[in-house]
Parts: C-alpha cells; structure tokens; sequence
C-alpha cells in the first residue's frame, strides 16, 4: 500500500493537527470511560488493557493528567459518571465504500438518528449488523517511526515474528492478531524501534480504489464528517486512494 493514502494514515495526520481543539480531549475521554465500563467497571490500566490502550493515546494527544483522571473517575461510576453506552453502525458511503463506524454515547436513540441522516445526506447508507463487517478483519496495529533504512526495518520486523509490515507516508504500521498485539510491541521496542501507538481496529480484506479525484474529495469529506461527531470514537473504511490522484 505504500504510496497510497489509507483513512489510518490520513486520520494520524489529522490528529496531530487537531489535537489543541477540546473535541479531541472530549472524544479521548469518552474512550477512556467506555474502557472503563466495558472492563467490568475497573480503572486500573495494568489490569484493563483496552483502557491502557485508551489512557496511552491521550497522553500521545497531550491530554492532561487531571483529565484523564476525571474520566476514569466516571467511568468506574463516580460523580457524573453517566449511563455510557457502546455502539457500532455499518454502512456503505460515497462510492459504496464499506464503513464501519464505534461511536459512545449516553443517548442511544439520538446518536442512532444523527448517524443515519448523515449517511443520507453524504450518499450513503446504513445497513444492517454484519452487512459490511465481513470485508474487514479485527487487528493489532503498532506503528513506527520511520528510520533511514526502511527496508531493513521492514526484514528486521518480520524476522521478530511480525505477520503483516507495511510503509505508510509517515509511519511503518505493523498488523498482528488482536490477543499478541502487547506483545509485539514489547518485541519491537526490546528490538531498538521507536512505537509511536499501538491500537485494536477493523482492517479492511478488500479495498476499493479511488481513481477520480472529485470521487475521492467526497470520500474525504464524508470520513472527515463522521469523525466530526462528538460521539464518534473510530471510523474504519476500506477506500484506497492513489496519492498522485492530489498532485
């Protein structure tokens, strides 16, 4: 995929920009009070490996300690701990792209209609649990920086076991099963490479490209839409866009 634009890639590169804005720390947080709440109520990251994963990538957002602190404090149901719930809607966007979209919320039946006008009005639709689920897959994904030598990175990574190496634009990202994702990156960092993240997400099987420019500024825009939404956590879509398509 290398040479290619990928929604993780665009999205890493958004973040980065975005990450002064107080949505960014409003959606960190929520992610750490579902965290909390989908690990049985326990706050403690070396026991909740989703909320570590949750409380590492606010603190790569520079999100304060204080917040996350407050967050992991509703979420274990201390004050204004809220009635959180998980959910996560299919669909097909622009150009019958599949998408996948988790979002929290304490309002099930207004995220569920805000979601669905949006699809609407973007061209798109919502379709039924596992209507598109089948063309991803659930993965680890550890990304890291880029050295000189990124061929010999990529060698190195698979002579540590890694199963899937790929070069992005800014990052070599790493795929391994969801349960040995912890691991990997122990392996990895033990190895001398720097992590920048590490994540569980939905990779897509097969990808569909892109190939005309005012088809893949309406793809972006409708991913970039969704993650507008307060209550969205993770967007995942399996368009694939060749970069010189914006040269």
């Amino acid at each position: 995929m290398s040479g290619h634009s990928k929604w993780s890639t665009i999205k890493r590169q958004k973040e980065s920009k975005d990450a002064h804005r107080g949505q960014v720390f409003t959606k960190l947080g929520k992610a750490i009070i579902v965290a909390v709440h989908a690990g049985g109520g326990i706050g403690d990251p070396e026991t909740n490996f989703r909320l570590r994963l949750a409380i590492e990538k606010a603190r790569s957002l520079n999100m304060p300690k204080d917040t996350i602190q407050r967050a992991i404090s509703r979420g274990t149901g201390g004050k204004e701990g809220g009635d959180w719930s998980e959910i996560v809607y299919e669909g097909y966007g622009p150009e019958g792209m599949a998408v996948i979209v988790e979002v929290a919320t304490d309002n099930k039946n207004r995220t569920t209609s805000e979601i669905k006008n949006f699809f609407e009005r973007g061209g798109g639709s919502i379709a039924g649990p596992g209507a598109v689920s089948y063309q991803f897959k659930k993965s680890g994904l550890i990304t890291l920086e880029k050295s000189n030598s990124v061929d010999e990175q990529i060698l190195n990574l698979i002579d540590l076991g890694a199963e899937e190496v790929e070069e992005a634009n800014d990052v070599i990202e790493v795929y391994t099963k969801p349960e040995q994702t912890h691991e990997m990156k122990n392996k990895i960092q033990q190895a001398g490479f720097k992590v920048l993240s590490e994540e569980i997400m939905m990779q897509p099987i097969n990808w569909m490209k892109i190939q005309e420019k005012s088809k893949a500024e309406k793809v972006l825009k409708f991913m970039e839409g969704l993650e507008e939404h307060d209550d969205v956590q993770k967007v995942y879509a399996n368009f694939d866009i060749p970069e010189e398509i914006f040269k």
